[in-house]
């Protein structure tokens, strides 16, 4: 988790104190009671803040314009503007605002849909309330996050990827250093830029510019979208 330094007297001395760098949040759900148990749990951690709340996909995107949060949370299905185009919208004005879906089973088919439009995870709302903190700081960190069920449809999907698909991801794949297409089936199996700097001996930061530049040359707005053309291209994911 990232964190920022901050000095204190301690012992006669002058020391240095790590603190945990604070992370905003929206909500946007039609669902009071959603809303008001989201908020507790991210809010109990003490790192998390909830910068503001949205009851349907045109207060989202307010929301996400007003208070620029690192992460929004938004319902698969709301009144109002259709929640797809709410996440391209929000990708396209506030681009520095990740946005995890959350749904409920009947609206698992909107998961692929909502990956396409720019979303940085998808999350069932019966999930524990750890999967849901642990899903906040990765995206805020730049990750992506699927819940265990999502992930298993997505494998599936991909598993029979037409030749036509499949054609068109390579040629774009093909815009990649060799070096970029590695970090790209890291990147596809869903492992941080940590555990890929481990793995292929290079610094933390030098991972962090490799994924930066794939995405540009993909045309991704994030880790998932390129995951899913890595998939697509049936890459050794």
């Amino acid at each position: 988790m990232a964190t920022s330094t901050a000095s204190s007297w301690a012992n006669g001395g002058l020391q240095l104190v790590n603190k945990p760098r604070t992370i905003t949040v929206g909500i946007a759900d039609d669902e009071v009671l959603i809303r008001t148990g989201v908020r507790g749990v991210l809010e109990r951690t003490g790192t998390i803040t909830v910068a503001g709340e949205a009851c349907d996909a045109s207060g989202a995107l307010e929301l996400a314009r007003r208070h620029r949060p690192q992460v929004l949370l938004m319902d698969a299905a709301m009144p109002g503007m259709e929640g797809l185009a709410a996440v391209r919208m929000v990708r396209r004005h506030v681009p520095g605002t990740q946005v995890i879906m959350l749904c409920t089973p009947h609206t698992e088919e909107l998961l692929f849909p909502a990956l396409r439009a720019g979303a940085a995870g998808f999350l069932f709302k019966n999930g524990e309330p750890d999967a849901l903190v642990n899903a906040v700081r990765a995206v805020a960190a730049g990750e992506a996050v699927l819940s265990p069920s999502a992930t298993r449809a997505l494998v599936d999907h991909f598993t029979g990827a037409d030749s036509e698909r499949r054609d068109a991801a390579r040629n774009r794949i093909s815009l990649l250093t060799r070096r970029e297409q590695e970090v790209l089936v890291y990147l596809a199996q869903g492992m941080a830029n940590a555990r890929i700097a481990r793995l292929m001996y290079l610094s933390e930061g030098a991972i962090k510019a490799h994924v930066s530049r794939l995405l540009t040359k993909l045309r991704c707005d994030n880790r998932v979208q390129a995951a899913l053309i890595a998939r697509d291209a049936a890459l050794p994911c």
